[in-house]
Formats: C-alpha cells, sequence, structure tokens
C-alpha cells in the first residue's frame, strides 16, 4: 500500500474564476490557470513518496453550466502540466445526495482502492470546510489552504495544519 495526498483542485492546483459575488471554477481550459508553486509541489510530494490524486466537486455540470467533455479537457491539461497520479470528480450537485460529493468520502474511497492507497499514512488538502471534513471520515490528515475563498467562507475549519499555498503544505506534508 502506497502513501497518498488527495488535492482539492479549484483554489489549491488553479486560479478561481472571479465573478461578481462568489469565485467559480473554470469552464474551459483557456480559463485554467496553474497557480505558481503548483508544479513544484508535486515534485515535491512525489519525491517524497506519494501518490497525488485530485478529488474535487464539479457541481457545474449537473446544473448545466458546461459539460463533462469540457472538465475533460481541462482534467487532461491539468495531468499533462502536472503528472498527477488520478483525478476523480463528483459532478452532481447538493440535491442528488451523492456519495461522492464532499465532504463526503466516496471519491477517496474509490481512489484508495484503485491506486492501492493507504489512507492512514495519507493527506487531503483543501480550502475549504468540505475539503478538511473529509479528511478526518477515512483516517486522512489534513492541510487547509488559506485562500480568499476559505476567508469568504467565514466558516471554522479545523484542519491538522495550515499553510498559504500548495508548495507550503507539500512541505509540511513531506516533514511530518
Amino acid at each position: 500500500m502506497r502513501k497518498g495526498v488527495f488535492l482539492d483542485r479549484d483554489g489549491v492546483i488553479n486560479q478561481l474564476v472571479t465573478t461578481d459575488h462568489w469565485f467559480a471554477s473554470p469552464y474551459v481550459v483557456e480559463d485554467f490557470h496553474i497557480l505558481p508553486g503548483v508544479p513544484e509541489a508535486i515534485k515535491i510530494l512525489k519525491n517524497a513518496g506519494f501518490v497525488c490524486v485530485v478529488v474535487t466537486n464539479q457541481p457545474d455540470i449537473a446544473r448545466g453550466k458546461f459539460t463533462d467533455g469540457d472538465l475533460r479537457k481541462i482534467h487532461d491539461f491539468m495531468q499533462s502540466q502536472l503528472g498527477l497520479d488520478g483525478v476523480y470528480y463528483c459532478p452532481h450537485d447538493e440535491e442528488h445526495k451523492c456519495p461522492c460529493r464532499k465532504p463526503k468520502p466516496g471519491m477517496i474511497l474509490q481512489a484508495a482502492k484503485e491506486l492501492e492507497i493507504d489512507l492512514s499514512k495519507s493527506f487531503v488538502v483543501g480550502d475549504r470546510w468540505r475539503d478538511v471534513d473529509m479528511g478526518p471520515l477515512v483516517g486522512c490528515k489534513t492541510v487547509l489552504i488559506n485562500t480568499e475563498a476559505t476567508k469568504r467562507e467565514n466558516k471554522k475549519i479545523k484542519a491538522d495544519w495550515e499553510a498559504d499555498n500548495l508548495l507550503e503544505a507539500a512541505t509540511i506534508i513531506a516533514r511530518a
């Protein structure tokens, strides 16, 4: 069994698209911009022996704002740039009560099974309460990335560690 890092996508791997009132996921590859330090962070994690997996809620597919095909193009681009070991996503909205929609751990459990990951030696990294709350459900340690979305959510989030970006989080995880 291998150790893994389960990474949220939007706000951790890539820049969020700013709207009038909130932040959104990019819907096309042209709007998908990898944040500074992310490629280096993935290298640090892989060199430390971690499997790197993205787990992301993408409810705007269910809402009809973009398609699975659009998302596949973004994820293909992301994987080509970062060399991730896997990308798992939930296309459902909250009303679907899907077991893979974060904070429910369906995506992590599926990835752990398929990629032979020992969850007790693994980490969840994200910038929202849904990410951090998912970690303890499967026995993973957590790192909260403090972003503008984290602050605007205005919710008390209890993580094992906090970081300002994925590069800092990778350094914490590699030393843990």
